[in-house]
Order: C-alpha cells, then sequence, then structure tokens
C-alpha cells in the first residue's frame, strides 16, 4: 500500500476551503471533515475525546459539537496545513493543543 502526502505549495500561495463534507466513524470515535487543499481532498479528523475534551459533552451526538464548533476545528486544520503537520497517510489530525 502507498501513502500519499500532501504537501503544501511552496509559494505560500495555498487554496483551501472546506465543502460541507463529514463522516462519523463508530468504531474509532473519530469524525472527520474534509478540506480541498489546491484541489487536493484532505481528511481533517478529530476524535471524540477531543471533542468532549475541548467543546464540553459531546459523546451522544458527536457530529453535533462538529457542526457548532465547525469554524474552531476548520481553523485549527487550517493551520495544521498550513504548518504541513499532515500525517503519514495524507490526513491532518486534530489534537487537544491545536484548538
Amino acid at each position: 500500500m502507498q501513502l500519499n502526502s500532501y504537501p503544501t505549495s511552496s509559494t505560500g500561495a495555498n487554496v483551501i476551503s472546506f465543502p460541507k463534507l463529514e463522516s462519523w466513524n463508530m468504531l474509532t470515535e473519530v469524525a472527520t471533515i474534509a478540506a480541498q487543499v489546491n484541489k487536493r481532498r484532505v481528511l481533517c479528523r478529530i476524535s471524540m475525546e477531543i471533542l468532549h475534551e475541548k467543546f464540553g459533552d459531546s459523546e451522544g451526538e458527536p457530529m453535533q459539537s462538529v457542526a457548532l464548533y465547525r469554524n474552531a476545528i476548520e481553523k485549527a486544520a487550517r493551520k495544521l496545513i498550513e504548518s504541513d503537520r499532515f500525517e503519514e497517510d495524507g490526513s491532518i489530525l486534530i489534537r487537544a493543543g491545536d484548538l
């Protein structure tokens, strides 16, 4: 299996947008929102543990927390993308310290 990374451009002229694409993985308890970075899809992940820690009681409806705090999540994801802090699989993992 080949893993792809999606580095940002060296010119700093990144185009980053966040289409309204999101999902919840019940097995891993991780929410994912999509980012478009220079026309490439990047998955940005945040765990239920971090959602609960940062935004309060989200254990029953984690995607409701994602919807309510999407701006903060996108802001954290944008900073990580701009800092080239991609995981080995090309995704972004948002940790508590990123919010």
